[in-house]
């Protein structure tokens, strides 16, 4: 009978304990190759992440400070999406004439202001997406029957004007319109005006560039 060690030592006879000096189990060694490639991995997605943001960060802060000395209301922020440049009608701001398409000059110095901006991401190879939208009042005229026609309209117009004043490529911008489809909730005693206001806004979704072209130099 083999002799037990003595109390408060361990048994290394004991099925429970690992034998001192032995390999770990061989699902051990795999998950812990598979932690170790999970965190390379997103160790490579963040510094990719971080290195696309670069320019869009940039745009952002010219964004805002723009709006900023214009009073233009809205907001510039950086999403999964890319950066989004929300522009929205407010005070003597107004875009577009009631019922047209046509851009006021209130809209053609702001975008005159912002062109440099997008001109100088689209040489780092960000597309633009120029987005209309408008309030819920209905419409329906000879040349729009629905607030989705002049929406889109709009928008198209947007890129009209940068593609026409400021050369911006014509390969790296779009239009869509959505009309009143993505109406803004009306804020608690927000008056209908200021509401509707909100509502009609220009929105620019500056994309990531895809990644095989992320590699060009950002600075130059």
């Amino acid at each position: 009978m083999p002799l037990k060690p003595p109390k408060g030592m361990i048994d290394e006879t004991d099925p429970r304990v690992a034998p001192f000096g032995h390999p770990a189990p061989p699902w051990m060694v795999n998950y812990a190759d598979l932690m170790t490639e999970l965190v390379c991995f997103y160790l490579i997605l963040y510094s990719l992440s971080s290195a696309l943001s670069k320019p869009l960060q940039g745009a952002r802060d010219e964004i805002k400070e723009t709006m900023a000395q214009h009073e233009v209301a809205g907001d510039a922020e950086i999403t999964k999406d890319g950066l989004v440049i929300t522009l929205q009608e407010a005070g003597y701001h107004v875009f577009f004439k009631s019922g047209s398409a046509d851009l006021s000059d209130s809209m053609k110095k702001i975008l005159d202001e912002m062109s440099s901006t997008f001109v100088g991401l689209a040489e780092k190879d960000h597309e633009i997406i120029v987005e209309g939208h408008t309030d819920n009042v209905p419409i329906k005229t000879p040349r729009y029957a629905s607030n989705w026609e002049l929406s889109t309209s709009r928008a198209t117009n947007v890129v009209k004007y940068l593609l026409r004043e400021h050369d911006y490529p014509a390969n790296q911008i779009g239009a869509i319109g959505y009309g009143e489809n993505r109406i803004l909730p009306r804020e608690q005693e927000e008056d209908l005006d200021s509401w509707h206001a909100r509502n009609r806004r220009v929105v620019f979704i500056v994309k990531n560039p895809p990644p095989n072209l992320s590699s060009k130099d950002e600075d130059g």
